[in-house]
């Protein structure tokens, strides 16, 4: 089986789309002998800058542990500011379209969003090839741009809900990586039979429990201190300025230590509050390759998993809380709805309101005094992920997916009736 998957996240980038589609297709191509054509920008998320050994040229061509990978010209930008992201997701739109003609006899074309424009790419692809068009959905987009205030109702909404909604009703097969995700679309008219729920797992061969590394510690100047950590996207959505309001609430706690990494359109907001508050408890480092992630979770004492007080965000599973719980490490969450049933059905996790500084900060200082507690959670998110949420289940439960809807020998004639 031959596989073209469209992705504008890809390795050695380190965020969730970029980690699940290669976990998923380096299974497909070792264990199963498919073959994986990846369509993808070259790395450079997120700060907008290429990674070392890259050039952003027309076409670069690549093996990823067996998978055939072509980087197509990238317009560079870092991940903030509106107008220029969406100029990036624009031009990989159209380089992905130029850049699939040269990939021979696919089986089956998928999109992965985030983000949108990349979907719209894989469907037209779909109809060049004329072959099945798999939609997988990670992000109700537009909707979350609208969510964190990033776009206003316009007539260039309306116009991107139409596309929106002529994508699910084109696409062969929607792959949605939450339940709730997959109730929004039969809600707005999506017939329920052609969507698939493959939720996010985790790699539990990298992400396992493990021993901080002394040398890190030192660095970070966590000897001694209870480390509430945030890892991950400081993005629009993510509520960050709430931890730092918690922190300056406990600077009465020398024992307690912040730690926020990573980057996003948030970050300069989040650095100035740090700033400006004059806070020393809190540690602000720059997003790590995925070996350091490890590392980092290593010694935190409690992982922060935030969003904005939004409905939207209800229906959102953060994948973090997946190698969290992998990893043996204890969480705080104001993220409710789905993420929440998950993670009380394992144990790892208490709660708070979302955008509650004040409630934030009284958990953690609670939390501070109770490792026995803090133990638990973490020994129970290890054991749930292990019986639930094994990455190389997902891979292989939406491997068959895929086969069954390439399988159609019909399929391309219905594919053709509909273009």
């Amino acid at each position: 089986m031959h596989i073209l998957f469209l992705t504008h996240y890809f390795p050695p980038e380190v965020n969730a789309p970029a980690s699940r589609t290669y976990e998923h297709a380096k299974r497909w191509v070792r264990e199963h002998g498919a073959r994986v054509t990846m369509v993808t920008n070259h790395p450079n998320h997120p700060r907008g800058i290429l990674y070392p050994g890259y050039k952003n040229q027309w076409l670069t061509k690549e093996d990823i542990d067996g998978i055939s990978v072509r980087r197509v010209k990238t317009f560079l930008t870092a991940n903030a500011g509106i107008l220029r992201r969406t100029f990036n997701f624009l031009v990989f739109m159209i380089a992905a379209i130029v850049g699939s003609f040269g990939v021979r006899r696919p089986d089956v074309v998928v999109a992965t969003s985030p983000q949108f424009f990349c979907a719209v790419a894989g469907y037209i692809v779909s109809r060049i090839k004329r072959r099945p068009f798999v939609f997988e959905l990670r992000d109700l987009w537009p909707d979350s741009i609208v969510t964190v205030g990033a776009m206003q109702p316009s007539l260039l909404l309306r116009l991107l809900e139409r596309i929106e909604i002529f994508l699910y009703l084109r696409a062969d097969l929607i792959v949605a990586v939450t339940d709730s995700f997959r109730e929004n679309l039969v809600g707005r008219g999506i017939p329920a039979e052609k969507i698939v729920v493959v939720k996010s797992g985790v790699d539990l061969d990298f992400f396992r429990p493990q021993v901080p590394s002394p040398s890190l510690v030192e660095k970070i100047g966590a000897e001694g201190k209870f480390v509430a950590a945030y890892i991950g996207t400081v993005g629009m959505a993510h509520a960050v300025d709430t931890i730092v309001n918690a922190a300056e609430l406990l600077r009465d706690a020398p024992n307690i230590l912040f730690l926020i990494v990573g980057e996003g359109a948030g970050r300069a907001k989040v650095a100035s509050l740090i700033t400006a508050a004059r806070l020393e408890n809190v540690k602000l480092l720059d997003a790590v390759n995925k070996d350091d992630v490890r590392g980092l979770y290593a010694l935190t004492d409690l992982n922060l998993v935030t969003l904005r007080d939004k409905p939207l965000f209800l229906s959102v599973i953060p994948s973090k809380i997946f190698e969290i719980m992998a990893m043996a490490r204890p969480i705080l969450s104001s993220v409710h709805g789905e993420s929440r049933r998950i993670l009380e059905a394992a144990g790892a996790a208490e709660f708070v309101a979302a955008e509650d500084a004040v409630g934030l900060a009284a958990a953690i200082r609670r939390l501070s005094n109770e490792p026995g507690r803090l133990r638990q959670m973490g020994e129970n998110g290890r054991r749930f992920v292990e019986e639930n949420y094994d990455r190389r289940g997902s891979a292989d439960t939406l491997l068959e997916h895929l086969k069954e809807i390439a399988g159609d020998e019909q399929l391309p004639e219905r594919v053709l009736s509909r273009s």
